[in-house]
């Protein structure tokens, strides 16, 4: 028996089937987290990296940039609509450039007529979306190595980081060791205070922005939870938009769905019913 070659509408398990990979050994949030707050016509799938000697080194990823590829195909062979990459630090890992990466995209979206988005150019694509100049980074866990080729991505992509520093930069550890320690998950009020932290260093930012998938555990029960979940309350309190890469990535990949989240988001996502 041979397969078709191409899926059509009615085979599909989902009018819209969307798939998210991740760096090897990190359980990925992201299909949860999105598949909360979508409608009930998207289904997700997840793919993880297989790199049996992965250490989260910024030389790994540019060595195994190619599994970007694999990915989308394989993604786009089984049906779905969008293949999404979780993962800040690959686009400046890669050594292309904003430029390069977005050329990428598109090469890989044409080539496999699936579309492909990256989260840390889906940061800059939604900056631009939303008009903005001036931006703060709340580098959350990320070690010096990891956040300043973010900021370096998002300045040669023509916005103006007023400051920018991590958990341990901001004061609230005595080490990058013990950062690292918590292997990205935090107490919850961490998230609140290191976002006024922030906020305080850089008053004129037109945005906050936080990378990577950061965790802080809900008070009530302990329950890890991204930027996503905390947006509406930060944005409340700050007086202005928050963005982290999970909260881009989701609002890209809606805007090539045609969709919009279900249930009340931040600014970023809610932009989408307008």
């Amino acid at each position: 028996m041979k397969m078709p070659a191409q899926w059509r509408a009615e085979h599909k398990l989902f009018k819209h089937q969307v798939g998210f990979t991740c760096p090897p050994f990190d359980y990925d949030a992201a299909p949860s987290d999105f598949l909360r707050m979508s409608p009930e016509s998207v289904g997700v799938h997840g793919w993880m990296l297989h790199v049996p000697d992965y250490v989260h080194g910024l030389d790994q990823r540019k060595q195994n940039f190619g599994m970007m590829e694999d990915f989308v195909h394989c993604m786009s062979r089984n049906g779905a609509d969008v293949a999404a990459q979780v993962g800040s630090n690959w686009v400046h890992a890669s050594g292309l450039g904003v430029e390069g990466i977005r050329q990428h995209c598109e090469n890989l979206s044409d080539k496999y007529e699936t579309r492909f988005h990256m989260a840390g150019y889906a940061m800059v694509e939604a900056l631009r979306a939303m008009n903005v100049e001036k931006v703060a980074l709340n580098a959350a866990y990320h070690w010096p190595e990891w956040w300043k080729g973010t900021v370096g991505f998002l300045k040669e992509a023509g916005f103006d980081v007023l400051w920018a520093g991590n958990f341990h930069d901001q004061g609230w550890f005595d080490s990058q060791e013990a950062v690292n320690d918590q292997r990205w998950v935090f107490e919850g009020d961490l998230a609140m205070k290191s976002f006024q932290y922030v906020a305080e260093q850089a008053p004129d930012a037109d945005v906050y922005l936080i990378n990577g998938m950061c965790n802080f555990c809900r008070p009530s029960d302990g329950l890890p939870q991204r930027p996503l979940q905390l947006t509406r309350q930060l944005e409340q309190a700050l007086g202005k938009p928050v963005i982290g890469h999970d909260t881009a990535l989701y609002w890209r990949i809606f805007k090539s769905l045609g969709l919009s989240p279900t249930t009340p988001q931040g600014q970023l996502l809610e932009s989408l019913h307008a």
